[in-house]
């Protein structure tokens, strides 16, 4: 069974329609060039007209239907890759229904656990401001579940909610850490600005929140340190401004680097409790960064040397 799907995987398929197809053209290109010769030979023996036997368009025949032949490689080439493509999006697709349907499921497991236990069970004050601790973080954790669901709708859709305003972006993410500081409560955030200079850029508040909320929520959750890190710092160029997001994390491979962007991706496997979440939230930084006419790109020194996400936008929108 496993030799007959080795016989019918897509990249065999594919190698031996080309060269069936290689082979079919070479062949009758040399036919055309041995029957030409015997009619030559037959013509000169014969003292006879050549132009009634041989066209001199020959050879533009077999170069035109070498550019078909072509054609048709290519376009099965084409196909090949969208149909690779295709199948790639399906197995991520298949990926992130499992693990979020398994993300969703867990706290929704948990919450009707600690509700049978509140009636069940006479419990302390402790116990009980205990349990309903435990209850928050599974209800935050199943909103932040189904917000990047909606969210990611939200951008595919364009359907962005409220108009791009200037802004100035230093103060903007100092607001927003001020305004969420409790979901960063043991962590240590800084904000550098060297320059002290302000940088007034046009941004949807909303999508610019949520982009700063993905970086720093996956700072802190790929993260081993006793005390999450993570530097925001300001670094204007000549025609961009950077931003920083340099934390103390786990690290990336430098082959995961690339894929981290992609739609329901997730590095490792998910066996690997650091690998779980969702696969949506460097893509919708990646999709907001360039709906603002930025770009994102990350680096990292390897597993357990922390990551680096610089958003980088042009300078040419920015006032001094």
């Amino acid at each position: 069974m496993n030799q007959l799907k080795w016989i019918f995987h897509p990249i065999l398929i594919l190698i031996f329609s080309i060269v069936a197809l290689g082979t079919s053209l070479t062949l009758y290109i040399y036919w055309y060039i041995e029957v030409s010769t015997g009619l030559k030979a037959v013509v000169e023996k014969f003292n006879l007209d050549s132009g009634q036997f041989m066209e001199s368009h020959t050879w533009v025949v077999i170069l035109v239907l070498s550019i078909l032949v072509g054609i048709i490689l290519m376009g099965i080439f084409i196909i090949f890759v969208y149909n690779q493509k295709t199948f790639q999006l399906y197995r991520l697709q298949h990926n992130f229904i499992n693990n979020f349907t398994h993300e969703l499921k867990t706290p929704v497991t948990s919450l009707k656990l600690y509700l049978e236990t509140f009636i069940k069970y006479e419990l302390s004050r402790d116990n009980q401001l205990k349990y309903i601790n435990y209850m928050i973080q599974d209800v935050d954790r199943l909103s932040g579940n189904i917000n990047r669901i909606l969210n990611l709708a939200r951008i595919e859709s364009k359907s962005y909610g409220d108009d791009f305003v200037a802004c100035d972006l230093v103060y903007t993410v100092e607001r927003f850490y001020k305004n969420n500081i409790q979901l960063f409560r043991d962590c240590e955030i800084n904000i550098n600005n060297p320059s002290n200079r302000s940088f007034s850029y046009r941004i949807s508040p909303s999508l610019f929140e949520m982009l700063l909320m993905n970086l720093l929520t996956n700072a802190i959750k790929y993260n081993e340190s006793h005390v999450p890190r993570v530097d925001i710092t300001f670094e204007p160029g000549k025609d961009e401004l950077r931003l920083r997001f340099e934390d103390n994390g786990i690290g990336i491979e430098k082959p995961e680097i690339k894929k981290i962007f992609r739609k329901f991706y997730q590095i490792g496997n998910s066996d690997n409790m650091s690998a779980r979440g969702s696969g949506l939230g460097l893509y919708l930084v990646d999709s907001i960064a360039h709906i603002h006419k930025g770009r994102v790109k990350a680096e990292s020194k390897g597993d357990g040397k922390g990551s680096i996400f610089t958003l980088i936008l042009p300078f040419k929108n920015l006032n001094s």
